[in-house]
């Protein structure tokens, strides 16, 4: 079962924001709203996730980062590379090994959240040329956990998951779909996890230098 962490660390984030820099209170603010949006959708898996991405999104925006050229995805691998440096009481670690070992696995393994996979589709492009791709993205992935490197990890795993965000958002999906209930499911479920622990690390850390997020606050 899914936890409900937002009214605990909006307490915390109460009694803590005046401490909190403009950038980091603004991220913390915004992430935190989302996150109790989605955690009031118990039902609707497809809104729960939206709604946990769009979390997740306000937690690792940089405008800076992406008028100097960097893809979103590099912009929220600097973010989880900031944010694992900071777990000092390994949270993210124990996500990853301890907690959903197996539904990781799962979603590495499931080629409906690979980009590639959907390129090939339409394009002339053989299931050779996507399953030679996607062999080879699992074989990595497989490495990385054989390692124990929890950057890559949480890096390939959400880039699936931004290949669903994609396609919800984009509309390249039906709501409520039964052909993609299992990745949303999953998806959902882990960023549950996950946007919970993004958001309390940077709480433990107020005095780190964070951008401005995207759209600040303007009078």
């Amino acid at each position: 079962m899914s936890p409900n962490r937002f009214e605990s660390l909006k307490a915390r984030q109460r009694r803590e924001r005046d401490s909190y820099s403009e950038a980091l209170g603004l991220r913390v603010h915004r992430s935190l709203s989302w996150l109790q949006r989605a955690e009031q959708e118990s039902d609707d898996l497809d809104a729960r996730f939206i709604f946990l991405w769009i979390a997740f999104n306000a937690a690792y925006a940089s405008p800076n980062l992406r008028e100097d050229g960097f893809t979103e995805q590099a912009v929220f691998k600097l973010f989880l590379a900031d944010v694992l440096r900071l777990d000092t009481r390994n949270q993210l670690t124990n996500l990853v090994w301890t907690q959903f070992p197996h539904a990781i696995r799962v979603l590495l393994d499931n080629p409906y959240v690979f980009q590639p996979f959907w390129d090939a589709q339409g394009q002339g492009a053989t299931n050779l040329d996507w399953q030679a791709s996607f062999d080879a993205a699992k074989q990595r992935a497989h490495h990385a956990l054989s390692q124990g490197d929890t950057l890559t990890i949480l890096m390939t795993l959400l880039n699936r998951l931004y290949t669903l965000r994609n396609q919800l958002l984009h509309g390249g999906a039906t709501w409520n779909s039964g052909v993609n209930r299992d990745q949303v499911r999953d998806g959902a479920h882990l960023l549950s996890y996950l946007v919970p622990i993004l958001i309390e690390i940077l709480m433990d850390h107020p005095t780190e230098s964070w951008d401005l997020p995207m759209y600040p606050v303007v009078s």
